[in-house]
């Protein structure tokens, strides 16, 4: 699997960003790099969260990220 994450700085500073592949995976961060880091992890989450209820098939795990 490969995730694509987008960001953007918001007009107050703070820093949101986004994978693409999961709707409604958004974070905001003080820093591009703290949003990215929470936007992974929520990744993360959903992607196990969906193994753990069979609505992903379980099969060997890659993940790479790219912003």
């Amino acid at each position: 699997m490969q995730f694509t994450v987008e960001t953007e700085q918001e007009t107050d500073g703070r820093w949101i960003a986004e994978v693409i592949e999961i709707p409604g995976a958004m974070k905001y961060g003080k820093t591009k790099e703290e949003a990215i880091a929470h936007a992974e992890a929520l990744a993360l989450r959903v992607i196990a969260e969906r193994i753990e209820e069979g609505e992903q098939l379980v099969e060997p795990i890659s993940i790479t990220f790219a912003a």
